[in-house]
């Protein structure tokens, strides 16, 4: 019986060797980080700031071990593009949000409740800006960093988004309140990004998108991704179903949101120009 044998090109070998140091890197970034930052006892801050390290860590080895070490060889290059991709993607995040609240609210679906015993601390928003920008950053470079970039260059761009998206989708599967339309809601989300990267070459509108949800779901008085803020001293109370409003996940739990990144889809391919 003859054997088959696969023979790598020394290229292929190279894309394997860095490919993998980088998903070791982060699978152990995952594990030990937040072990180490468990103990500030802030939930938030200890997700933020471990996908911001382990992504930070992977990517500056990878980049500085093997190719030129600059910025551009992770998505972070700045270009005469960045201002305007960063612009409309705080747009198109920040603004999505606010569109389903504003509709719940003109509709009676919804309503603010001041939260007992809360008020607004305007000396923790920019502590909380801050580390939600940390959290953006770390998802980008660890989901849509050099190892996404990577996968897109050998295997073909969108024959990468969709198993990034899903492994997006499903890191938050642990998350408080997540369920199934939570999980495949953030998967779109995930795809989302990974497009967003995709049509500029580039993470500066995949961070705007990703950082302007984020920022703005704590002063719209709803959950992120399971977690509670309550930085803003009211709550959105939901006179709907789960189904709809998100629940204890937050937004991105709620068929509301399956529609408004349906509409993300199509905006990024019709007002954002393509790269090339």
């Amino acid at each position: 019986m003859s054997k088959m044998s696969v023979k790598l090109s020394p290229e292929q070998l190279r894309f394997l060797v860095r490919v993998g140091v980088f998903l070791v890197l982060i699978l152990a970034g995952r594990m030990v980080f937040p072990v180490l930052l468990q103990t500030a006892g802030n939930p938030l801050m200890a997700s933020a700031l471990s996908s911001f390290l382990t992504a930070a860590t992977a990517n500056f080895v990878v980049v500085r071990g093997w190719e030129r070490g600059k910025a551009a060889d992770c998505g972070l290059d700045w270009t005469a593009r960045t201002g305007r991709d960063l612009v409309c993607g705080l747009i198109g995040g920040a603004g999505s949000a606010s569109l389903i609240v504003g509709g719940a609210l003109a509709v009676h679906a919804a309503a603010f409740e001041a939260t007992e015993g809360a008020e607004l601390l305007w000396a923790n928003i920019p502590y909380l800006l801050v580390l939600l920008l940390f959290g953006a950053i770390g998802e980008e470079l660890m989901f849509h960093g050099y190892g996404f970039q990577a996968l897109a260059r050998q295997l073909g761009a969108f024959a990468t988004v969709l198993p990034v998206g899903v492994l997006f989708g499903l890191a938050h599967a642990g998350n408080p309140g997540a369920n199934g339309v939570a999980i495949l809601n953030t998967i779109a989300w995930g795809v989302l990004l990974g497009c967003a990267y995709v049509r500029t070459k580039a993470l500066w509108l995949p961070i705007g998108l990703h950082f302007g949800w984020n920022a703005a779901t704590p002063f719209l008085g709803v959950n992120l991704s399971g977690f509670t803020i309550g930085v803003a001293g009211y709550t959105l109370r939901w006179n709907v179903s789960d189904m709809w409003s998100g629940g204890a996940y937050g937004l991105e739990g709620g068929l509301v949101t399956t529609g408004i990144v349906a509409a993300l889809f199509v905006l990024l391919y019709r007002v954002i120009p393509d790269s090339e």
